[in-house]
This record gives structure tokens, sequence and C-alpha cells, in this order.
């Protein structure tokens, strides 16, 4: 991707005073700058964005951490005491078992304890030194991780770059490891881009976008040849493989903030105006009003992990779970004000639906498939049973006897007379940690990879979708991908970064020996491979064809994954409680049932 034409730029005027944003280094062409017309948005902020002068400068960042004192007294400053308040989450665990709140998981039951290992294994020193060298500095101060640091890749292609959900493995593993800086930089500094105008082909998407990626450029001033300066170049989508936007962006940040919050016990980013006004873009972004009918979020192909053509366009699980997910962290992050009040009621609503609709429909086991081949279809009536026009003649043989008796799982997308029933790793285990799933499904899913390890985990965990796209289906849905062949990449591969959503989704449910045991698979050959992106073929026998090696996310995921399963209690920073008022909500919308009218007419 060629160098932005512009930039970095401030956020609104009314924030320039108040943020670090205001010391960063600014450029633009100015012939590129195109003045939005007011939305909104902006008039319940009182006005139009006003930006300062932009001009090239030189590099004077300050670091973050050094501009605390800039923060207005109203949004606090940064504790000194902060690493006090963190080893309330990190400390060790006196009395095994015993967890924050209590010594019982959600489930009930006793918390389990794996015995303690004293030494860290020449495996994890290895990846601790991995990360700590992909790690990018901006103005001084890290920023944030490359995708993959392979010193013997001649083409990296935009592995050189910091993409924010690769970044998120990343970051856990620093906080989790008492290192918040780098964190607190890359919420604050990707914060700044979501301002950015962004426009492909003269249309310009909704504001609060986050983008895909962003890479440090260092360019030289105009009119001084010994001068140089700084410049975040970021990627929004019109450079990626497809030109796809990544929804996913703003989700991930979302749950990184809260993250960021809970575990260093600073709140003060996430009480600052710019990053409150961030959440709220974000948000209004997905809440907008459409054609839609159902509560999931309509996005397309490659809009998530699976960036390229995989046959997940429409309402895509993975999104759905990360939207669940991001629209509880948030509403536990906005300051209580009058101009919230609607966006909350708005968010509730929406939470209430978006949970009901996935319990309700995605769900399959045993049972549900049985009647799922029963349906009748073309029922046209309030009342119908088969509501979306299933055929059931869409019920695979494959599924057929892959299906486990004891165990369940959400399927991967639904729309109209389709119900995709590929089996996507991360939409379900996110739908575990975000509490999306109930606990009775949360721990059938736990189940359905336990029954299927040999299919989902076998020689190196994960599976990112089961199973693969084939022959003429592989041709018709990927448009005969050479990277998304059967069993590799997107297709089936294995990608070891899954290592840490199972930890999460383990250790919420009480079963961290599943989480183990992937664990001990993993550290058999990962770091003899080079820590590859993905494997290939059914058991995940071969480093994939096109992997990158030395990538950054499973080195983290890997980390991560140790991290919480010496210190469960920790995982608590990532997960989402069941909300009460969602399962009033769930079971009263069920008991009320439709209401039928008296008289109906045709118009």
């Amino acid at each position: 991707m060629g160098i932005a034409e512009v930039a970095l730029h401030t956020m609104p005027g009314a924030f320039a005073g108040h943020s670090p944003a205001s010391s960063l280094p600014l450029r633009t062409d100015m012939r590129s700058m195109r003045k939005r017309g007011t939305n909104s948005f902006y008039r319940t902020l009182g006005g139009p964005p006003k930006f300062p002068e932009l001009r090239p400068v030189e590099c004077q960042c300050q670091r973050i951490d050094d501009l605390a004192g800039v923060i207005e007294a109203g949004n606090g400053t940064w504790a000194n005491d902060m690493v006090n308040k963190a080893s309330q989450v990190l400390g060790d665990v006196a009395v095994p078992g015993q967890a924050l709140g209590g010594n019982a998981s959600l489930s009930g039951n006793p918390e389990k304890v794996l015995p303690r290992r004293r030494n860290l294994s020449s495996v994890e020193d290895e990846a601790w030194d991995l990360l700590r060298e992909s790690v990018v500095n901006y103005c001084g101060s890290p920023v944030g991780t490359i995708a993959a640091n392979d010193p013997n890749d001649s083409n990296p292609a935009n592995y050189d770059q910091v993409f924010i959900r690769d970044f998120i493995p990343s970051g856990i593993a620093f906080l989790l490891k008492g290192e918040y800086e780098i964190v607190r930089n890359f919420i604050l500094h990707t914060l700044q881009l979501q301002s950015w105008e962004k426009t492909m082909d003269c249309h310009s998407p909704g504001q609060g976008l986050m983008p895909a990626s962003f890479k440090v450029r260092t360019i030289p001033l105009d009119g001084d040849e010994n001068a140089t300066e700084e410049v975040l170049d970021p990627d929004f989508g019109e450079a990626a493989i497809g030109r796809v936007a990544p929804v996913d962006s703003g989700l991930w940040w979302i749950i990184l903030l809260r993250a960021y919050g809970k575990c260093s016990g600073d709140l003060s980013v996430q009480e600052r105006i710019d990053v409150q006004t961030g959440i709220k873009m974000i948000l209004k972004l997905c809440l907008a009003d459409g054609f839609d009918m159902f509560p999931t979020l309509l996005v397309t192909d490659g809009s998530c992990m699976i960036d390229r053509r995989m046959g997940i366009h429409g309402h895509p699980l993975e999104i759905q779970a990360l939207f669940y997910s991001a629209l509880l962290s948030a509403r536990e992050m906005l300051t209580p004000e009058d101009g919230s009040a609607d966006l909350i009621r708005a968010l509730n609503n929406r939470l209430v639906a978006l949970s009901f609709h996935i319990r309700e429909y995605y769900w399959v086991d045993m049972q549900k498939l049985n009647e799922i081949y029963r349906y009748k279809t073309e029922e046209y009536s309030y009342d119908a049973v088969n509501k979306f026009n299933i055929y059931p003649d869409q019920v695979s043989p494959w599924l057929v006897e892959w299906i486990p008796p004891k165990g369940g799982y959400f399927i991967g997308n639904l729309q109209p007379a389709h119900m995709d029933f590929r089996f996507f790793s991360l939409g379900n285990l996110w739908s575990i940690v975000s509490s999306l799933a109930t606990t009775q499904q949360s721990h059938a899913i736990l189940d359905l990879i336990e029954s299927k390890w040999s299919d989902l985990v076998a020689e190196m965990p994960l599976k990112i979708c089961y199973p693969a796209l084939e022959n003429l289906e592989w041709k018709i849905i990927t448009g005969s991908d050479p990277k998304n062949t059967p069993w590799s990449y997107h297709n089936g591969g294995s990608w070891p970064t899954l290592l840490w959503q199972l930890t999460v989704a383990s250790l919420k449910m009480n079963r961290p020996e599943i989480a183990a045991k992937a664990v001990e698979i993993a550290e058999r050959r990962i770091a003899t491979d080079k820590w590859p992106e993905y494997y290939d073929t059914k058991r995940a026998r071969f480093i994939g064809k096109q992997s990158r090696l030395y990538q950054t996310w499973s080195i983290a995921g890997y980390l991560v994954a140790k991290q919480l399963l010496d210190k469960p209690d920790a995982a608590r920073i990532l997960w989402n409680d069941e909300d009460t008022e969602i399962l009033n909500a769930f079971s009263t919308n069920r008991k009320r049932g439709k209401k039928v009218l008296k008289k109906t007419y045709i118009v």
C-alpha cells in the first residue's frame, strides 16, 4: 500500500487540548482534503468537527505515559498505584481454587485447578523473545506488533503491518505480563485513525470505521532532504485483497479497551472524552437502521478473520458473537449522560433481540437437527415452525454422521432458505466467552469439541472451520481460490492462534483440562515448525503451503493460553457474565409468544 495522502490528524477540535493526539505528527496533502457535510452524530456534539491547521512537522511526539498531566482533572489522571490495583486481578491465587468473587465457576461447580509449573519452558522463553522482537515503535513508543516477523521472508506483503485483530492476543499477553504501555498506546493511536477520511472510488463508508491495519513509515520532510518524520499509514480495506472493510476491527477494539481497564486498573482511558466518542461512533455505525429484518449484523464476505471469499456473507456467527461482546463491553464503559440515553436504550434492545435470535435459530444438536429434517416448507403464517423456509435436503450426509449424541453448536450462518451447517471455531468459542450462548449451550459446545477432537484438534489446534469445502462446492463458493483449497488456510486449516480463545472459553466453563490438552499438543511442534500461521491437511500434519513463519498471533495466542492456565482467574478480564435482564426478557418472550390479532387486513 502506498503512502497515504493523509497521514494522521487529530480528533475534532473540541478534544484537541484534551487528547495526547494534539501533539502527534501531522502531514497532509491539502489538495486531497475534502470536507464532509455535518451529520446527525456531530450535530449532537454541537457542530461539525474543527481541525487545526495541518502542516508537516518533525516528529515531536511525547510518550503517551508522559502525557498523563495533560488529561483533565475531570477525567482523572493515570494513578501511580495502578499496578497495585492490577494485582487484584493478576496476583497469585493464595488459596487453590479460589477465584475473584468466590470459589465456584459460572456453572456452580468447584473451581478446577491445574498444577502450576514454576519455571518457564524454553518454548515460552523463545515465544516471549519473538513477541518482543515484533514490537513496532512510533515516535519512540511501542504501538503494536507486526503480523509476522520472518527474517528470511523477502516479500512480506502486508504482514509487516500492525493489524487490529492480530494485535489482540499480543495486547492480552502484554496486559497479563503487567506491561500496559503498548496496549494503551495502541488504543489511543488507532482511535486517531478512526476519524480518518476514508474513500474508495468516490465513496466513503460511515463514520466510526476502524482500520484493518496500519504501518509506521519514515518519510522525508518537504523542503528538507536531511529531516524525516514518522507517520501512521492506515488501511481501511481500500488496499486489502477484495477491498473489504474490516467489520471486526472496531468490535475487537472495544473488547481490548475493556480488558485494558480491568487488567491495569486504569479507567481514565475509557473515561476520556475522545475515547467515549470513539465508542459511540462504533455503536452508531453498528446500530444504524437498515433494510434487514434480523437483529444480526449484515456483512459481506471477507469482513472478519476469514478475510477471503468463503461463503460467509450475510450474518456470520463470528461477527455476531463479537458484536454481542462489544455491546456488553461498551454498555459497561459508557459514562452516564443525557446524550447517551437513546444510544443505551437501542443497545439494550439489540442485546435482547440478538441473544434470542442466535440461541433460538442458530443452535443445532441431535434433537434440533431431527426437527429440521422433518420441516414442512412454504409455510405462510405468523406461527410457522420453519420461519426461514429451510429445505430439509440442506441437512448434508456428513452432518448426519458427524453430530454427536451429546453436544451441539451454533451454525455458521442463517439466511432465508439457507443454513450454513459448518462449525466455525472462533464464533462458537466467543459465544461462550461473551455469554451469547447459555450455560447449557456453552457446555454442549465444549462437549462437541471433546467428542470431535480428532477432527477439530488432531495434531495441531484448532480448525478454523469444519468441514472443508471440496470439489464443485469449493469451486462455486470460493471461486476456485488457490489459497483456500480444501483443508488449507480458511478452508479447514488449523490455526494455532485460536488456542487463546479456546483457553478463555474452557476456563469460563471451569473445564481447563480441555485447553491444557490442546496446549500440550501445540507445544510438541509449534516452536520446531517456526511458529507457522496455519497448518494444512485434515489432521494438521503439514505446515500450510503459503503459511508465514514466525506469525505473531500464533506466538501470542500460545503465550496467552499459557498465562491463563497458570492464573485462570485473569481470564475474567475477557469474558462477559450472563446478563439477568436479558435472561428475564428471553424467558418472558417465550411465555408471551406472538399476539394474535382479532382481525387482519390485506392492504
